[in-house]
């Protein structure tokens, strides 16, 4: 129980670090206007940020020796995190500022009732693993059906179908994770693997954020 309780309080300090670092970044892009400007007129730094993404991402959660591995891990979730939060930042930067904020303030309140619950609640979220599955594919034929719509001009009650979805999968993902982590249900999470532990609600947490972006956010005038 120690050992489990040591786990918990490693990955949410370093998960707390990630979130902070993410919510500065995204309020500089935000709020700076020279900087907002800078970035919206270089988007090869959003390509360049999504390329780190990519390759730390790959890197974590394929490689279970390499996220284990101090201090490479937290190298590696460091530039993840950074390149992650840029990428972020890039997107925010297009919508009204008010948005941004409400969709940060909607985002902490859903993780903290979620993390609430699937601490407190006997309901054993690890045991659906298939109503999971079922809503990822709901999404994935939406995003088939968006590509096919989207050329042919933007249909918002489609978006918003989609971005209500993924809100609430992301949810559903976060309280799955989360229950992983604590370890007192059907399926849990090795002690060992805090890195992708950290990784899999900070993900939680950003689509979750993007998701709510899509769905609350105005676009700047």
């Amino acid at each position: 129980m120690y050992i489990r309780h040591v786990f918990i309080r490693k990955v949410y300090s370093i998960l707390m670090l990630q979130l902070f670092s993410t919510v500065a970044v995204i309020a500089l892009f935000t709020f700076c206007a020279p900087v907002r400007i800078y970035i919206q007129t270089h988007p090869v730094l959003y390509s360049m940020s999504n390329l780190l993404f990519l390759v730390t991402y790959i890197s974590l959660a394929c490689c279970s020796d390499l996220r284990r591995q101090f201090p490479w891990n937290l190298i590696l979730l460091t530039i993840f995190t950074l390149s992650m939060a840029c990428m972020l930042g890039f997107i925010s930067s297009f919508y009204n500022t008010k948005s941004v904020v409400l969709c940060i303030g909607i985002t902490a309140i859903v993780c903290l009732c979620v993390t609430i619950f699937s601490f407190q609640s006997k309901i054993d979220i690890t045991s659906f693993q298939g109503l999971l599955f079922i809503l990822c594919m709901v999404m994935f034929f939406c995003a088939i059906v968006m590509g096919f719509v989207v050329p042919f001009g933007y249909v918002p009650w489609l978006h918003a179908v989609y971005a209500s979805i993924g809100a609430v999968v992301f949810t559903m993902f976060l309280a799955f994770d989360t229950q992983l982590l604590i370890g007192n249900k059907q399926y849990a999470m090795s002690p060992e693997e805090y890195i992708f532990a950290t990784l899999s609600l900070y993900l939680d947490i950003v689509y979750l954020f993007t998701f709510l972006l899509q769905l609350f956010g105005n676009g700047r005038e």
